[in-house]
């Protein structure tokens, strides 16, 4: 079976295309009939699924995984395991459950993706839904031990209380580019004269 397709996208680190180029490959495969199951990359194709945070489709696609390869094959186990704990939104469970597992050379770079990836995004959370955190719980979110979530959030303008020994979020400024249609001006300019006269 040809996986040129998905090893391309894997090499050029398109890691949002993979899961469309593995669900695409395995319709293909199956509309000609072809006994895909056995050789099928599903750790890949389940871990680009909640890379993309489609949750649902890798849900659909646990299900579809047979018994034996998820009892032979324990990392399809364990990617779905990072599955689980975002459906449940275990923030801290993923962190734990990408470090709790010895994975293979051939997933290594894409769970690293989606370990910085979705760390940024849990950073990206914190700074919209709080003005204080505790550093313990930032270090949660974050999947890090509470020095190195400190270092991380000082270096993004964060700062710490050192009464509270809380961190004070340091909102990003809000730049809206506020786009100017010429046609609307002049409408609005000729609705302006037309009043005036």
């Amino acid at each position: 079976m040809d996986f040129s397709s998905v090893r391309a996208a894997l090499d050029s680190k398109s890691y949002d295309k993979v899961a469309d180029v593995c669900d695409n490959l395995m319709l293909q495969v199956a509309a000609e009939g072809i006994a895909y199951q056995d050789d099928w990359p599903y750790t890949i194709h389940l871990l680009s699924h909640i890379y993309v945070h489609d949750i649902n489709s890798a849900r659909f696609l646990w299900k579809s995984i047979p018994s034996s390869i998820k009892e032979s094959q324990p990392e399809v186990t364990a990617v779905w395991k990072i599955g689980q704990k975002l459906w449940l939104r275990d923030y801290a469970g993923v962190h734990e459950t990408i470090r709790g597992f010895d994975w293979t050379q051939e997933l290594q770079t894409l769970v690293a993706a989606f370990s910085e990836l979705y760390t940024k995004e849990m950073f990206q959370l914190l700074l919209s839904a709080y003005s204080t955190i505790s550093i313990k719980d930032t270090a949660l979110f974050l999947g890090m031990n509470e020095d190195d979530a400190t270092n991380y959030v000082l270096q993004q303008g964060w700062t710490v209380d050192p009464a509270s020994q809380m961190l004070i979020v340091k909102k990003q400024p809000v730049v809206t580019e506020q786009k100017l249609d010429p046609s609307k001006l002049q409408r609005l300019t000729e609705y302006v004269f037309h009043l005036e006269h």
